[in-house]
């Protein structure tokens, strides 16, 4: 069709292609209709502003007449409207393929009439969020209605135990929806966050088998989320995120509400409570759900004016910004600095501060709590003002964004065309209005923000002679020896070595190149950092790896502003950069760990494991689960980060070693767990679960056997994983999904999809060298064996030493009940009576086989001799295979032996039960415990596990009269 002349002349010039485009792919739908100028202008918005209605109305032409004759694109719809339509919609519907066809088809049109009327502001913002928010409660609860009546005519309706009465209840779902869509504040194309759970535990009345009501409900909430989310021909409804409920991607897809309030009640963390203000119920039995919610508040809101709220939304938000640096977000009008995340962060931190005390704080909607600040909190009524202003701006451009192509996506576009569009949509003259007004607004963000929540964190201002002096010395401006002079001064001991390697820095190329700002940053902290490591000791060595670090991030000089701006974090890189080679390296290699410098409390206070399984899974949240390269990218930022934590208090005295390898086992447990479950969830995706038997699907019936150190909870820096993996599947059955697979053929596959997560190179480096030599049969053997394998081949086949490594065997991922069995299995093998001599001889021969193959070599020299820590007589492997003999020779009438699979608390056990006099134990003790610090000093030097011939001699002369004792004479 020909727009009029006056429609044509509203459209910029450098627009008409873009128009025209669109107007060409939706020619069969213009034929059928005749539109008014201003319906033509409203076309015209859209069209500017949407390829994805445009290729609606390609695909179903008669949709524009339809919604030009309803005059749907003129009117809002209330809740029971956006109910009434589809309930109609789906009432002839027979089949879960028919239904989602018709709520894709309801959906596609919904969303042209939401975009056409927010482009062209026949609704404000609040009403498009609000809209859209009662279109999905809509979706969720007729789709989970129909879903609900077919299941109970399939498994039987779920009833609650008997009641004191004898009565049994009906049982029916409660959908909470959280962010957004719990607020009312929907997007454009937004995901929806759901949580599902049923009021009590109990079973179906099904004629021919009945279920448990979580099984029910697990099933039912399958069914849901893929009448929702999968894509199909006609494109999908919602996509569905499921990992906020508890346990995350590890939790039942639904709970009881016992289990919800026990989880939140006892495990429950800030980042939860966070979440759980905006929890709603959107669908299901809405009166249990409410007291639900009304069970649930005492964890939300504290009874008490909670400050602590402000300091975990700082860290959060620090999480964010952390992000958003390493994924190049500062585009970004939710996460970006001054964006939408900022604002809501303003807002729920005074809810989680004072909403236990004042209940006029507990809503969710987020315009309905920042006019309440003014009077509640005492927050001047301009800074509300502007913020509301702000984050209408935000949440405007966001829709815009969205409507382009219905992703879900917040970054501002970056080419010329998709600028020009958003400009124009959003009402502004250009581009560079849009910018100077988006700056404005996110500016006075970022500044409230500051005000309520980020630390004030004031520098120490440096002498300005000797900041001159530097700067002078760094310019070359000094002779030689004024500059060695001024060095000594500073107190760096080797002054010539501190010289060579500044003017081997200012001559590189890179320096030389940098643009204005960079430099201006970099000569703003290099003061400081010479300063700093003028106050150590070996200060010229110092320098010479901070100087490495330096150079690893001239080109992203954005870290030269962290550490000026937290001198702290300054202080804590150049004495940790002085202690120890290793730390100074990893983050050369990984600059982005400069940000775990910041806070000192968290620098010097690695988590407990169950705070590591938990941060774990709040930063996995956060990635799309189909994202594999970002989870993986994830899971090695955590295990960095957090080594170099560990690694920090290990250096600065503030652990001790046996903390320390519980911190570095505890990490590699919770990577595990976690790699574990993107592995199997990514199959299950694919192929379906695993069947234990006919109909009964593995859950997951796998586990992850850790051997040696990680067995041993005994990790150092560095160390690989000796692992063995385990299933309890029938080999002949095959998975339950759309592409069928073998059950053996589905474990082999979790086996290498989990060592491909473990050990690929990423940009990040990586997770941890996997050993899979222990495993039946070793190299030859079978990736992953069943347990009845595992079991046949370490009664009838596996050698000595194979039982030998056993003893450091324990589950470390996986099914427990499976664990739980591979335990008691561990207990019989390591149990059989043995022949005391022959074990004895293999047990030495062994050991003599390995002294000779990986020990240190004799030398004439005596300066050449050295002490192989792990190797040497009187050293490691030789306590650790005094151990082993003795739990294996003695494990049949003492199993107390076989509880602990670590060498200390197995020498503890083995004094406990008179195998060895306390003096010989107490040496074992001691000398594995030194030998193992001695090990971790010289990984955080970069050394290798060699000492001078000349060291640990007393304990190498005890352990090896020992030895021979035990081993040698009997």
């Amino acid at each position: 069709m020909n727009l009029m002349t006056s429609v044509l002349d509203r459209v910029p010039e450098h627009l008409n292609a873009v128009l025209e485009r669109n107007l060409a792919r939706i020619a069969p739908a213009l034929e059928a209709v005749t539109l008014s100028e201003q319906q033509q202008w409203h076309l015209a918005q859209t069209l500017l502003g949407s390829d994805f209605v445009a290729a609606q109305l390609e695909a179903h032409p008669e949709w524009l007449a339809q919604l030009l004759d309803s005059g749907d694109l003129d009117r809002a719809y209330d809740a029971s409207t956006c109910e009434e339509r589809l309930q109609a919609l789906l009432q002839p519907v027979e089949d879960e393929k028919a239904l989602q066809r018709v709520l894709r088809q309801f959906r596609q049109r919904e969303m042209i009439r939401f975009v056409w009327r927010d482009l062209n502001r026949l609704t404000d913002m609040r009403g498009t969020t609000q809209e859209l928010s009662w279109f999905a409660d809509a979706c969720i609860d007729q789709t989970l209605e129909w879903l609900y009546q077919d299941a109970c005519r399939r498994w039987g309706t779920p009833h609650s135990r008997p009641d004191a009465s004898g009565q049994r209840h009906p049982q029916r779902m409660v959908v909470l929806g959280m962010g957004k869509l719990g607020a009312h504040e929907l997007n454009l194309s937004s995901d929806i966050d759901l949580i599902f759970c049923f009021p009590a535990n109990g079973e179906t009345d099904g004629e021919r088998k009945n279920l448990d009501n979580q099984d029910f409900f697990i099933r039912l909430g399958q069914k849901l989320v893929q009448a929702l989310d999968n894509q199909t021909i006609d494109g999908f409804v919602f996509r569905v995120d499921m990992r906020l409920r508890p346990f995350g991607t590890a939790g039942p897809l639904a709970c009881s509400f016992a289990a919800m309030e026990s989880y939140y009640q006892d495990q429950g963390r800030e980042w939860e409570r966070y979440a759980m203000i905006k929890a709603r119920v959107v669908a299901g039995d809405k009166a249990a759900g409410d007291e639900l919610i009304q069970l649930l508040r005492p964890f939300v809101y504290r009874k008490y004016i909670d400050f602590s709220a402000f300091e975990s939304l700082r860290d959060m938000k620090a999480m964010i910004n952390r992000e958003v640096r390493r994924k190049g977000l500062t585009h970004n009008v939710k996460l970006g600095a001054g964006g939408i995340r900022e604002v809501e962060f303003i807002a729920q931190a005074f809810q989680l501060i004072r909403g236990g005390r004042d209940s006029d704080l507990q809503q969710r909607e987020l315009l309905n709590i920042l006019p309440l600040l003014p009077d509640k909190v005492g927050m001047p009524e301009a800074a509300v003002n502007e913020l509301v202003d702000a984050y209408t701006l935000l949440r405007n451009l966001e829709h815009g964004i969205q409507a382009i192509a219905d992703k879900q996506t917040q970054e501002l576009p970056q080419d010329e065309e998709g600028r020009a569009r958003l400009a124009f949509t959003q009402g502004f003259a250009g581009w560079d209005e849009l910018m100077s007004t988006l700056e404005a607004q996110r500016s006075n963000v970022s500044r409230h923000f500051a005000d309520v929540i980020a630390p004030s964190e004031e520098a120490d201002e440096q002498d300005d002679d000797v900041r001159a002096e530097w700067l002078a010395l760094w310019h070359g401006l000094m002779e030689d020896e004024d500059a060695c002079g001024f060095l000594t001064e500073q107190g760096y001991e080797d002054a010539v070595a501190a010289l060579k390697a500044l003017q081997a820095l200012k001559a590189q190329r890179t320096v030389q190149m940098l643009q204005q700002v960079a430099t201006e940053r970099l000569e703003a902290v290099l003061p400081q950092l010479l300063s700093a490591a003028g106050e150590y000791a070996n200060a010229s060595v110092t320098l010479e790896r901070v100087l490495v670090l330096v150079q690893a991030v001239l080109r992203r000089s954005a870290y030269f502003v962290l550490l000026s701006e937290n001198p702290g974090a300054l202080q804590q890189l150049v004495r940790l950069c002085s202690a120890s080679a290793w730390f100074a390296e990893q983050l050369s290699r990984q600059p982005v760990l400069l940000d775990e410098l910041i806070d000192p409390r968290t620098l010097y206070a690695p988590p407990d494991k169950e705070v590591l399984r938990a941060e774990l899974r709040q930063q996995l949240l956060r990635i799309p689960e189909d994202d594999i390269e970002q989870l993986m990218e994830t899971l090695r930022y955590f295990k960095h980060a957090h080594m170099l934590k560990v690694a920090a208090s290990d250096i600065t005295g503030v652990l001790p070693l046996m903390k320390v390898s519980d911190y570095l086992t505890w990490l590699a447990e919770a990577v595990l767990e976690a790699v574990l479950d993107i592995a199997w969830r990514n199959l299950t995706e694919k192929h379906g679960a695993p069947q234990r038997a006919a109909g009964v699907p593995c859950d997951p019936d796998f586990i992850i056997l850790g051997y040696g150190k990680v067995g041993g909870i005994e990790l150092s820096y560095g160390s690989d994983l000796d692992l063995v993996f385990l299933h309890d599947a029938a080999a002949n059955l095959e998975t339950d999904g759309g592409k069928p697979i073998a059950n053996t053929v589905f474990f082999n596959r979790l086996g290498q999809r989990i060592i491909h997560i473990l050990n690929t190179f990423t940009p990040s480096g990586m997770l941890y060298e996997v050993d899979m030599r222990l495993r039946p049969s070793g190299n030859s053997g079978l990736l992953v064996s069943s347990l009845k394998a595992f079991e046949d081949y370490q009664r009838s086949e596996a050698w000595t030493w194979e039982h030998q490594a056993l003893v450091r065997a324990r589950v470390v991922a996986g099914s427990p009940e499976l664990a739980d069995r591979f335990t008691a299995l561990r207990e019989s093998i390591l149990g059989q009576p043995r022949d005391e001599a022959k074990l004895r001889q293999e047990v030495r021969e062994m050991r003599e086989k390995m002294r000779q193959h990986l020990g240190s070599k004799p030398s004439d020299d005596e300066e050449q001799r050295v002490f192989h820590l792990k190797q040497d007589r009187g050293g490691i492997v030789d306590i650790e295979f005094l151990v082993q003999y003795l739990v294996l020779r003695h494990a049949p009438e003492k199993p107390d032996l076989l509880r602990w699979t670590d060498n200390i608390r197995i020498l503890d056990s083995v004094e406990a039960a008179g195998l060895l006099p306390s003096e010989d134990a107490e040496l074992l003790r001691e000398a594995y415990k030194a030998y193992r610090a001695a090990g971790h000093r010289l990984t955080l030097q970069n050394l290798s596990g060699v000492l001078g011939d000349e060291e640990m001699t007393e304990h190498r002369r005890g352990v090896a009269e020992i030895w021979q004792r035990i081993m040698e004479h009997g």
